[in-house]
């Protein structure tokens, strides 16, 4: 029911994750990162409680790999489970059980990982990879672009309801998390990259605005001046 990528940029340390999904609200439950530590995507049969596990064995020093196999055996259910995850040194890590729905499968990349399940056809990752590595500019723009080459390589089997765009920087919170929970009709993939291009030039300024808001820029809204 999802396809995801989740990857790091190697000039800024920034980590993300791009996710799609026919099922509502797929990021608030499958998308998760952490500055300086990692970013990880849960999947197929979502038990969130996997995300913050991974993080959390991120955090401590354990790589990737090691980090996903701990969140796989803490879990009752890992044949359902579809995890990737990527840390500090670019290492990358998937987890895809036996009983993940439909077509489903993987691809690893130079500082990315992307994977789906219930796919329209097996080809819908590498197609994300591909689309990552060879895309330049900000580690948004790379994730929009991935994401909307996992669209266009086929996508999901079914409709893509909701999809969102989480990335994080050096602070305790996301530098961007934009997410849309649910669209009947339109592409909420394509909707998730024109909230990024709205966002992304005001990005910076919005932590600035956190950190000293003395220095933060005006847009002119009522009462901001």
């Amino acid at each position: 029911m999802t396809f995801s990528i989740v990857a790091r940029c190697e000039k800024t340390g920034q980590f993300g994750v791009a996710i799609s999904s026919s099922s509502p609200a797929v990021a608030a439950r499958c998308a998760w990162a952490q500055a300086g530590i990692g970013a990880v995507a849960t999947q197929n049969v979502t038990n969130p409680a996997l995300g913050p596990k991974i993080l959390e064995e991120l955090a401590k020093g354990t790589n990737a790999a090691d980090a996903v196999a701990a969140a796989r055996q803490s879990d009752g259910f890992p044949d359902y489970r579809q995890l990737l995850a990527i840390d500090t040194e670019g290492n990358k890590a998937i987890h895809s059980g036996p009983k993940a729905l439909g077509i489903w499968t993987s691809s690893t990349g130079r500082q990315c990982v992307a994977a789906g399940n219930l796919l329209a056809n097996d080809g819908v990752p590498q197609a994300m990879v591909d689309t990552f590595e060879k895309t330049p500019g900000s580690l948004g723009d790379r994730l929009i672009a991935a994401l909307k080459a996992g669209t266009d390589a086929g996508g999901e089997a079914g409709p893509v309801r909701s999809a969102g765009l989480l990335i994080v920087d050096k602070q305790a919170w996301p530098y961007a998390e934009l997410r849309i929970d649910w669209l009947d009709e339109g592409c909420p993939i394509a909707a998730v990259a024109q909230s990024w291009a709205v966002y992304k030039p005001q990005a910076a300024d919005y932590v600035t605005r956190a950190l000293n808001p003395l220095a933060a820029p005006s847009y002119g809204v009522p009462g901001d001046e």
